[in-house]
């Protein structure tokens, strides 16, 4: 590419916070670009001539991972959308849920009764959707680290 190094797109991608999947292809790469690009999120380094099926294959590993990754975002953005639903204490509850606390003990720490904090979990799990304690946790895991 003139004036701009594959690796230089790479990092102006990531600079821009485009997560887009590479798969470099080079006629001339050696091991220091190829570390390089692979410690920053390259998904393959081909060098050519490369076998058309090898080449398929890289396109078809950075296809899946940017629909997973696609995929995780959108989760993540209905779960976030449904924790800004919670009241501040259920989000306290919820925070005390997820790190395994029992009732009797989020009622202790929170100064409440047990059956106010029944009542607070029991709002929260139907505000989150959650259908078990296994699902909510997994909710939870889907939240960005900032929210947690």
């Amino acid at each position: 590419m003139p004036g701009l190094s594959g690796l230089d797109l790479q990092h102006l991608l990531l600079a821009k916070g485009i997560q887009t999947p590479v798969v470099f292809l080079t006629g001339h790469g050696d091991i220091a670009m190829s570390v390089q690009a692979m410690k920053a999120g390259a998904v393959d380094f081909l060098t050519k001539p490369v076998r058309d099926q090898t080449f398929l294959d890289a396109i078809s590993v950075a296809v899946s991972t940017d629909i997973a990754r696609r995929a995780a975002a959108t989760v993540s953005r209905k779960t976030m959308a449904l924790y800004e639903t919670l009241t501040p204490r259920e989000r306290e509850v919820l925070r005390f849920v997820v790190s395994g606390a029992m009732n009797k003990q989020i009622a202790f720490d929170l100064g409440i009764s047990e059956i106010t904090v029944k009542l607070h979990r029991s709002n929260m799990m139907k505000k989150m959707n959650a259908r078990s304690l296994t699902h909510l946790l997994s909710a939870w895991q889907s939240l960005p680290a900032e929210a947690r």
